[in-house]
């Protein structure tokens, strides 16, 4: 690192040094301070042992930029009892209202102490800034982590039923069959039907727009992000060969729901990093809606349970005969479909898989 005590090496003049280690110092503190809380409350709070694995890298990275500097003469230059700033706080300073409240405050005091860190260091050594300006874009998609999921699970109970279904053989049927799974409260409902055309496929998804408007029931349609936004649905689910998260929600705009499907441990990392407000972890056991090669099985749930708090659907053959191996892997969200669909009795059926996960 170019010495700011040797002026002719680029350096800064004498009486310039306390100053700039003052401020390396009290941003380096604050950035630290900020990334600690964050990392505490993923690690305590949310118990999720990806977010804390990816903000503990931040914080190693941060450290190890930071100790390019000379710490002690970072030290020697603290005046605390000097600073003129401590004296000065906003008024909303002592007060959190909630875990968003606190997660904003420190990410946007995190942010800011980069941005200082950054611009200060540019007088000193300019890779060493440009390590300070990476670590800040990177906080910029860990709050957009964070945020999302700490959102998606309270719109998501801890327990939740997911059906998905066709659209029937006429609009009637599958009004009245909607009808009952809202009336049983299931928490989601995604129409997937490729066999209907477009329009089909619309006024199924308008009948089912209506049976849901103002219920605790979130209307998901699978894919087809311009029939969501169309239709008013809450959300849309996209596969791993369809469209991206981004480009979903880019589609159906802001407060929708974008749901992808996961078929490793690693699927449900980058789905967590792309933004995704849930995933579908699968397939768990055969079932006769979608035939697939291999099946992660119980052993994915366990991974992503084990590491993961975005909320997670099991799905594939789940039923009433194999969901309590779901919900000993650590998942009590499950996406059901021929079990209740095809059942005589929906209505018990969805009542027996609740009981099974709680």
């Amino acid at each position: 690192m170019t010495d700011p005590n040797n002026p002719a090496g680029g350096g800064l003049p004498p009486s310039m040094d306390i100053s700039l280690w003052r401020t390396l110092d009290a941003a380096a503190n604050r950035a630290s301070e900020g990334l600690r809380v964050i990392e505490d409350f993923v690690r305590y709070c949310q118990n999720d042992s990806f977010l804390t694995t990816e903000l503990k890298s931040l914080r190693h990275q941060l450290d190890s930029t930071l100790q390019r500097f000379d710490r002690s003469q970072a030290i020697q230059s603290r005046d605390t009892f000097g600073d003129v700033g401590t004296a000065v706080q906003g008024k909303l300073e002592h007060a959190r209202a909630d875990w968003s409240d606190l997660l904003t405050a420190n990410f946007k005091r995190l942010q800011q102490a980069l941005r200082s860190l950054e611009e200060h260091a540019k007088l000193v050594d300019a890779e060493v800034a440009a390590s300070f300006e990476r670590a800040r874009y990177l906080t910029y998609s860990l709050e957009k982590m964070v945020m999302t999921t700490v959102a998606a699970n309270a719109a998501f109970p801890k327990v939740a039923i997911y059906v998905l279904t066709d659209g029937r053989a006429d609009g009637q049927l599958f009004d009245t069959f909607v009808a009952k799974l809202v009336e049983a409260e299931v928490d989601v409902i995604q129409l997937r039907d490729k066999n209907l055309d477009d329009r089909q496929l619309l006024a199924r998804a308008e009948v089912l727009r209506k049976r849901t408007a103002g219920t605790a029931t979130k209307m998901i349609l699978n894919d087809r992000a311009d029939q969501a936004k169309v239709s008013g649905a809450d959300g849309v689910h996209v596969g791993q060969e369809e469209l991206t998260v981004s480009q979903a929600r880019s589609i159906l705009g802001l407060g929708k729901l974008v749901g992808v499907s996961t078929h490793s441990i690693d699927q449900a990392r980058q789905a967590v990093r792309d933004g995704a407000d849930y995933i579908g972890i699968g397939p768990t056991f055969p079932s006769g809606t979608k035939s697939f090669d291999a099946f992660p099985g119980v052993k994915l749930l366990g991974e992503v349970a084990a590491e993961i708090t975005l909320p997670g659907f099991a799905i594939g053959g789940i039923d009433l005969g194999n969901v309590e191996e779901v919900a000993a892997a650590g998942i009590r969200r499950v996406a059901v479909s021929g079990c209740v669909t095809k059942a005589e009795d929906p209505l018990s059926v969805l009542r027996n898989l609740r009981e099974k996960l709680i």
